[in-house]
């Protein structure tokens, strides 16, 4: 069945034992914001949920969601959060750092960042850490949580790795064997260049898109316990050189 997350048909989950809640957005377009899809689809979906008896209710939310937070992606995930919890529904809430694997938004901007310019431009210090997971050792991770069942209970999960941006950066070049400067650009100048790249985009030319939220997430560390997965699910997850090792092709004159 295909729908509006917003305004779910009744009855849309009658006989669904487990609905696995992966919706989610990075950046806002006209009519779709993060509250209505993060809190106000959250609710609708949980509505429908309670009203089939659904028995195992799992939520991907983000490391660092705080109802507090400055960004309106990780406040959104954590009104979520709360009303999953209040729900009375049984869960299993992710809170994973940043996934990457085939296809994922992070890497194709990234590659895509690299390949196309002379330098690769790091809005601010680009020190912020970052905990990359394999989207495959995610999939262990959830496949566990869907054999042993709903605990009520909130995960934060990571890769082995706390990696600064700058780092990360430099493992994505030689995962495409590029050697290319990074240039630092002062968050101030970095903000004021957001409008240039939209019309740059406009006119035809291939500059990635980011917005200002996306900047604030990249000024600060978005980490947990570097042993996460391990304790929590029993296996050592892969580090980011061999996760980009598994999905982005060597270069040509290496095959």
């Amino acid at each position: 069945m295909e729908g509006d997350i917003g305004d779910l048909p009744g009855g849309a989950l009658q006989g669904v034992d487990m609905v696995v809640h992966l919706v989610g957005i990075l950046q806002e377009a006209p009519g779709v914001s993060f509250h209505e899809v993060h809190v106000l689809g959250t609710e609708a979906l949980l509505r429908e949920a309670r009203k089939a008896g659904v028995r195992h209710f799992f939520f991907q939310s983000a490391l660092g969601a705080h109802p507090g937070s400055d960004t309106r992606y990780l406040k959104t995930k954590a009104l979520a959060e709360e009303a999953v919890k209040a729900s009375g529904l049984p869960f299993t809430i992710f809170r994973p750092s940043l996934l990457i694997g085939p296809w994922d938004g992070f890497s194709l901007r990234v590659i895509e960042l690299i390949r196309s310019m002379p330098v690769v431009p790091v809005p601010g210090s680009g020190r912020a850490r970052l905990q990359p997971l394999y989207i495959q050792d995610w999939v262990r991770c959830f496949l566990k949580v869907l054999k042993e069942g709903p605990k009520n209970k909130t995960y934060e999960l990571g890769g082995p790795e706390q990696l600064s941006y700058n780092r990360i950066l430099e493992l994505y070049m030689q995962a495409l064997g590029l050697k290319k400067p990074l240039l630092h650009i002062p968050m101030g100048l970095a903000t004021l260049g957001l409008p240039l790249g939209r019309l740059a985009r406009a006119a035809g030319l291939k500059v990635p898109q980011a917005t200002l939220e996306q900047l604030r997430l990249l000024q600060r560390d978005n980490v947990c316990a570097p042993d996460a997965v391990r304790r929590h699910f029993g296996f050592q997850p892969l580090g980011l050189k061999e996760a980009l090792r598994r999905f982005i092709s060597p270069p040509a004159q290496d095959r």
